[in-house]
């Protein structure tokens, strides 16, 4: 049974994601690039504090990035503050060579590194958040109203690119349906930064005026405003499968200083998921000589490259490919396509060949030139091209025969020669380029091998270690690693993978209950090959350290392997939950200690689709399910999901992925969350379920929680005590402890995360 101490641990696994308190120190290495890329500093968390770190790649040198003690002695006394030298009260600096910059106490601050001597200092601000500043830093655009309006950071000075945007027809925006609005308003944010992207010689921006107007309305009651009002109703665009009018984006080119407006000589583009040029569909050449963006029709089947002239408008094709089902430029649907324009060649992503791999064509005449990489892996992205030597550096995965999904670093000629693996080892590799491409930092894990991060030559090369992720105080909590495994699909010949996490306090004598942690895809995976897979892994750990055998499996329909692995995608099947059974049978084949008589599911978003559709065709499976955010009627969701995998034009497909229509086979225990003010999978999508299952006179739970948007942000640590304790009650058969977790608060890293 769950006790209070469980639930303890549950809740600071639970806070990870978050940060307030860290619980691995030196896992995570974000560079802050100085000297043109030359160095960079970075900060690591102490646990109760930061430390602050400088490195210079090409001298092998690690130092700290100031004298902490001094440091903390002289802000001490120039503040009236007492300081910890290794809890500094500030989460970022700046450099500036000869002095650190930094925010405390309400206050900015500079200190000279010769003097050590701290002074208040004028605060500069590095930025608006809602601006686009431009390469040169000279001018920023933002949005107004429904237009674009750019700023000159020197004087402040004002004025508009645009002046004929409107309601539902303005510049710079994402499609409503995806825009987060809900969420933004909790932060304190009009909106996100508009879709816009400077040339490079910081003359012109290319942006898209979005057109929603005939896009179909839907509505959200906020049923008790911040300022305790009467209820207000909030309206947003969101189209759904089968509508003729869905958002579009025309891309145009706005002449900084001349006030000009070049519009794209072709078809808008359907922006149902993301902004191109969020989703870097849309971008400019390295000379600025020319724009080039992707196009699909809406049976998604062919793939094109384009070249905008911007000066005139005027779209020509560089290269197109048609094929028998999806044509993608990337499996991960919110992952920038794989495409790469050079001087003269594309270097072109193409699943024809059954697997993801390069080919090269030609720029002018769009002639196939050759097919660069090849095998039976697959390309998971460019990081850089030498064009000199005539060698592309790419991730790939498939190459650990351990794990398939595991990423390593490779390198090849243009030519098809030449193959190598530059991270030559069975690790995970995650890989991010300094800004003058001289070096890469590498962080190297598994699910259950903490990450070493280091910085590497182009050869491989280790430059200066970084870091060596400690995980003492995570264990403390009881934690023990996940089990990366490998069992067959519900065919019996196609193997899937997962991980499988140990109850909190494991005694193989016992027998626990199991939770199946469900998120089917098609457009990201459940499981991440790396250590601490951070917001794919909240519930996981929490669960297990209450005292249940938790799993997380990636079934067929999920990206990462083959053509036709992610091409068994159906919205109906959640990912292959057929493929979860048949894991958890293998499982428990050579794990007694797993109760498959109490087996749960647990799921948010497309997650709690799975879990009630896991618990109406595998009833005898799955008895209990915690289901939330649930996307449970395709037909009335959005196109940018359901049409990219169930067809534009199949309404049969879009009624099988319906919970709905079968809510009458449920006969488990069944508990439903989902936020009043969810924009992304409207609150209805669940109610719409409760009516049937009412009509079907079937037993359930039902949470609705006020003002809460998908993620639930600001309530989180409330919604899960409640799915913890549901579960407990339901698969343990005993009373929940009387326990009352903190609040999480709104954390700031985690917001940029969110909206990466």
């Amino acid at each position: 049974m769950s006790t209070t101490q469980d639930y303890q641990a549950a809740e600071q696994l639970l806070r990870r994601p978050a940060r307030p308190g860290e619980l691995v120190v030196g896992d995570r290495v974000r560079p802050q690039w100085i000297d043109g890329g030359a160095r960079f500093h970075y900060a690591v968390s102490t646990g109760s504090g930061k430390r602050f770190v400088l490195v210079d790649p090409a001298a092998g040198a690690r130092e700290p990035a100031f004298d902490h003690p001094r440091l903390a002695a002289a802000l001490s006394a120039a503040s009236g503050h007492p300081v910890d030298p290794d809890a500094m009260p500030f989460a970022a600096i700046g450099l500036t060579g000869t002095a650190v910059e930094f925010v405390a106490f309400g206050e900015f601050w500079r200190c000279a590194l010769d003097t050590y001597v701290c002074e208040r200092a004028e605060f500069t601000p590095p930025g608006n958040p809602l601006e686009v500043p431009s390469p040169d830093g000279k001018t920023a655009v933002s949005l107004r109203g429904h237009d674009l309006w750019a700023r000159s950071r020197s004087d402040g000075r004002e004025w508009a690119l645009t002046t004929d945007g409107g309601p539902d027809h303005g510049y710079g925006l994402g499609p409503a349906s995806t825009g987060n609005a809900a969420l933004l308003r909790k932060i304190g944010l009009p909106h996100l930064p508009p879709a816009a992207v400077w040339s490079p010689d910081s003359t012109r921006v290319l942006a898209h005026r979005t057109d929603e107007r005939a896009v179909r309305l839907a509505h959200l009651v906020e049923a008790r405003p911040a300022d305790g009002g009467a209820p207000r109703t909030h309206m947003q665009r969101f189209a759904h499968p089968g509508d003729e009018s869905v958002p579009l984006a025309e891309l145009v080119v706005l002449d900084v200083a001349e006030g000009t407006v070049v519009r794209a000589q072709a078809e808008p583009l359907l922006m149902t998921r993301l902004s191109p040029i969020t989703a870097k569909w849309a971008w400019w050449a390295e000379d600025g000589s020319a724009v080039y963006y992707l196009s699909q029709p809406r049976d998604l089947r062919t793939l094109t490259l384009h070249r905008m002239d911007p000066a005139t408008g005027e779209v020509t094709t560089v290269v197109s490919e048609t094929g028998p089902t999806r044509v993608e430029p990337n499996q991960w649907l919110f992952e920038p396509p794989i495409v790469r324009v050079l001087a003269d060649e594309v270097l072109w992503y193409s699943q024809r060949d059954g697997w993801g791999h390069l080919y090269r064509y030609d720029l002018r005449s769009g002639e196939l030139l050759g097919q660069v990489t090849s095998g039976p892996w697959a390309v998971r992205q460019i990081v850089r091209v030498d064009e000199a030597s005539r060698v592309v550096y790419f991730i790939a995965s498939g190459l650990v025969a351990e794990d398939p999904y595991r990423r390593t670093l490779c390198r090849i000629g243009l030519d098809g020669s030449g193959f190598a693996k530059v991270t030559d080892d069975e690790l995970d590799h995650v890989v991010t380029v300094s800004e003058n491409q001289e070096c890469f930092i590498d962080s190297a894990s598994a699910v259950d091998i903490p990450p070493v991060t280091a910085v590497r030559d182009w050869s491989g090369r280790v430059l200066v270690e970084l870091e060596r992720a400690d995980v003492s105080k995570l264990v403390a909590t009881g934690w023990t690693p996940p089990e990366r495994f490998r069992v067959k699909a519900a065919d019996g010949v196609t193997d899937i993978h997962g991980v499988l996490y140990r109850p909190r306090g494991f005694d193989p004598e016992r027998r626990y209950p199991v939770v199946d942690t469900l998120y089917p895809g098609p457009q990201v995976n459940r499981v991440s090959p790396a250590f601490d897979p951070g917001g794919m892994g909240l519930d996981a750990e929490p669960l297990a350290a209450l005292g249940f055998v938790v799993v997380a499996v990636d079934g067929r329909g999920t990206p990462g392997r083959d053509k036709a692995f992610h091409d068994a995608a159906s919205l109906a099947d959640a990912g292959s939950l057929a493929d979860h059974v048949a894991a958890l049978r293998q499982l428990a084949e050579t794990r007694p200690w797993m109760d498959l008589d109490r087996v749960g599911a647990f799921g948010h978003s497309g997650g709690g689709f799975a879990t009630v559709r896991a618990m109406l065709d595998f009833p005898d499976v799955y008895r209990v399910g915690v289901a939330l955010s649930g996307s449970h009627d395709a037909r009335c969701f959005n196109p940018g999901f359901v049409e990219t995998y169930d067809g534009a034009d199949n309404p049969d497909a879009w009624a099988r992925a319906s919970n709905v229509d079968i809510a009458d086979r449920l006969t488990g225990r069944l508990l439903l969350v989902h936020g009043g003010l969810d924009d992304q999978v409207h609150p209805d999508q669940t109610l719409r379920l409760v009516d049937r299952l009412i009509a079907a006179d079937k037993d359930f739970e039902l949470l609705i929680v006020p003002g809460a948007e998908h993620t639930f942000i600001d309530c989180l640590a409330y919604v899960r005590k409640r799915c913890w304790d549901f579960l407990v009650r339901e698969l343990m058969g005993v009373r929940p402890p009387a326990y009352r977790p903190a609040p999480i608060p709104i954390d700031a890293e985690l917001l940029g995360e969110m909206f990466a």
